[in-house]
C-alpha cells in the first residue's frame, strides 16, 4: 500500500486491513533501493560481456595462429627498408607460387566443374558469395560472363556480404553476419538447381558458411574456395578448392597471393563449363555478344577464324543472322539458314562443331541414298 493510500487503511475491514502490506521507508529509500538493484543487475551483463568477448578473441587468434595464410613470410622479413625495384621483385616473386598451387587443385576444380555444367544443364546457376576481396572477385567473373558467352546476367550470380555497397567499400561486420547469406539468397530465389561457391581467403567467414549450410538445407550443390587447408569453411561444403600460396608479402593482406589464386581458379570455374557447355568452337568464343564496336569487330574477325573466309563474307553472313557468330558461322560452314541453324544447334545442345558434324552426316546420308537410288 502506497504512502498516500495509507488514510484509507481505516476505512477497510479487518480482513482486508490484515492483507494489506505497508510501506517499509520513504521514497528516497525506495529509489536507492531501485538503484543498487539496476546497478548489480549491469555489472552482471557487463561481465558476463566481457568474458563473451575474451572467448571470441581468443578463439579468433587461435584461429588466425593455424592458418598459413596469417603466417609471416620469411622472405620479405626485410621489405621495409628494401627500395622499390626490389619490393616489387619481391612481390613478383611470391607470385610465381600462384600457378603451381592453383594446378595442384585440378582435382577438385574438375569436380566443381561438372556440378556447374550439369546444373547449367538443367536450368540452374552459379552463385558465387563471398566477404571483402574474395566477394568482389566473384562479383567481377559473374559480370564478365554475359558479353563473353552471351548468357543471362541471372545464370553467374555474384553475392557479396553487405550488398552492392560493400563492392565499393568495407561495409563493417557484414562478414560476420551468418543470416545475411541466407537473407541474399532467399531474395535470388536460390535452389536445388544452382550450385553455390563459397569464397573466403581465410577459411571462417561467417557470412560463407551460414551461405553454405543454407545450401546444402535446400538440397543444392556446394564448393568451397579457401587458402587455408583444413580450414572452417571447408567442413561445410561437398567440393574444396584450396590452393595454399604460402604466407603473404604483407602478413594477413590476403588480397595479393591468396586473391590471385581464387580469380584464376574462378576464372577456370566459369570458362571450362562455359565450354562444357557449347559455348566455343575450337578455342573461338563464338557466342560472344556483339555489344559494343570492339566486340562486333571480334565477331567479325571470329567468323574469318572459324571458316577462312573474308571480311565482306562474314559480314554478311553476321547481318543474315542477327550478328550471331556461332550462326554465321554454321551457315558459312553448312550453308543453312538461320532457323535450319537454330534448329540444328538446338538439336546438338549448342555444340557447334556437333552440328557441323550432324549435318554432314545427313549430307552424306541423303548422298549416299541417291547413289543407290540412281
Amino acid at each position: 500500500m502506497g504512502g498516500l493510500a495509507v488514510a484509507t487503511l481505516a476505512y477497510l475491514s479487518k480482513p482486508y486491513q490484515q492483507k494489506c502490506q505497508l510501506t517499509k521507508g520513504s521514497s528516497l529509500d525506495g529509489a536507492c533501493l531501485l538503484a543498487r538493484q539496476l546497478a548489480a543487475n549491469q555489472t552482471l551483463v557487463h561481465t558476463k560481456r566481457k568474458v563473451e568477448e575474451t572467448d571470441e578473441q581468443s578463439l579468433l587468434l587461435a584461429q588466425l595462429n593455424a592458418m598459413v595464410s596469417e603466417e609471416r613470410n620469411p622472405n620479405t622479413m626485410q621489405i621495409d627498408v628494401m627500395t622499390s625495384r626490389e619490393v616489387l621483385e619481391c612481390l613478383n616473386d611470391e607470385d610465381a607460387y600462384v600457378p603451381v598451387a592453383v594446378q595442384r587443385c585440378i582435382g577438385p576444380i574438375t569436380d566443381a566443374v561438372e556440378m556447374i555444367v550439369t546444373a547449367f544443364a538443367k536450368g540452374g546457376r552459379l552463385i558465387y558469395l563471398g566477404a571483402g576481396t574474395s566477394g568482389r572477385l566473384g562479383i567481377l567473373d559473374s559480370v564478365e560472363c554475359p558479353p563473353t558467352f552471351s548468357v543471362s546476367h541471372k545464370q553467374v550470380v555474384g553475392l557479396i556480404a553487405g550488398g552492392n555497397d560493400a563492392i565499393y567499400k568495407a561495409v563493417e561486420g557484414a562478414e560476420d553476419d551468418a543470416q545475411g547469406a541466407v537473407n541474399d539468397l532467399k531474395a535470388i530465389n536460390f535452389s536445388a538447381n544452382d550450385v553455390l561457391v563459397g569464397i573466403a581467403a581465410s577459411g571462417r567467414t561467417p557470412y560463407v558458411i551460414g551461405g553454405l549450410d543454407y545450401a546444402t538445407s535446400v538440397g543444392a550443390n556446394t564448393v568451397s574456395l579457401t587458402c587455408n587447408p583444413g580450414s572452417e569453411v571447408s567442413k561445410h561444403a561437398q567440393v574444396n578448392i584450396c590452393p595454399v600460396v604460402g604466407p603473404e608479402v604483407l602478413t594477413g593482406s590476403t588480397r595479393l597471393k591468396s586473391g590471385t589464386a581464387q580469380k584464376l581458379v574462378l576464372n577456370m570455374l566459369t570458362t571450362a563449363s562455359m565450354i562444357r557447355s557449347g559455348k566455343s568452337y575450337e578455342n573461338l568464343m563464338v557466342d560472344v555478344n556483339a555489344s559494343n564496336e570492339k566486340l562486333y569487330a571480334r565477331a567479325i574477325r571470329i567468323v574469318m577464324q572459324a571458316t577462312n573466309c573474308s571480311r565482306d563474307t562474314a559480314l554478311e553472313a553476321l547481318n543474315k543472322t542477327g550478328y550471331k557468330a556461332k550462326l554465321a558461322i554454321l551457315h558459312i560452314l553448312t550453308g543453312v539458314d538461320t532457323e535450319q541453324g537454330k534448329t540444328l544447334l538446338h538439336q546438338q545442345g549448342g555444340f557447334l562443331r556437333r552440328a557441323v558434324e550432324a549435318h554432314q552426316s545427313q549430307q552424306s546420308c541423303s548422298q549416299n541414298t541417291e547413289d543407290k537410288q540412281q
